[in-house]
C-alpha cells in the first residue's frame, strides 16, 4: 500500500505525516518499512495445477444446465437476461458478471473451433 487511507472528504492526503497533533496529516513522522507480501494477498490467484484440473473436469463433465441456458441467452443477444439468470443462481452481481464473461469466452472459442464456422460469411 503506497498511500494512506483516511477520510473520504475529498481533501488531498499527503504521503508523509507532519508530526503535528492536529490537521489532515497529523501524527508522528515514521519511516516506511518494506514488508514481505502476506500470504493472504495471493488469495484467489489461479494456480497452474488448479487451472489444469478445472480444464480436465470441464472437458469431461461439460457445462451445467444453468450455464447452457446462459449460453443460449448470449447467443440470441440477451446479455441482461443472462446476467439476471446468473445472479439468481450465483447470488452476487460480481460473480454473475464474471460467469457471464466466462460463458461469452466459451462461446467465442466454440465458434472458432466449430467445423461449420467460416469468418467470411
Amino acid at each position: 500500500m503506497a498511500s494512506r487511507l483516511t477520510g473520504f472528504t475529498g481533501h488531498p492526503v499527503g504521503e508523509e505525516k507532519t508530526g503535528i497533533c492536529i490537521g489532515i496529516d497529523k501524527g508522528h513522522v515514521t519511516t516506511k518499512r518494506e514488508l514481505k507480501p502476506k500470504p493472504s494477498s495471493r488469495k484467489g490467484k489461479l494456480n497452474k495445477r488448479v487451472a489444469f484440473v478445472r480444464d480436465i473436469i470441464r472437458e469431461v463433465a461439460g457445462y451445467s444446465p444453468y450455464e447452457k441456458r446462459t449460453m443460449e441467452l448470449l447467443k440470441v443477444g440477451k446479455e441482461k437476461r443472462a446476467l439476471k439468470v446468473l445472479k439468481s443462481k450465483l447470488g452476487t452481481h460480481k460473480r454473475a458478471k464474471s460467469k457471464r464473461e466466462e460463458m461469452a469466452t466459451a462461446l467465442r472459442n466454440q465458434r472458432i473451433w466449430s467445423p461449420h464456422y467460416s469468418p467470411h460469411h
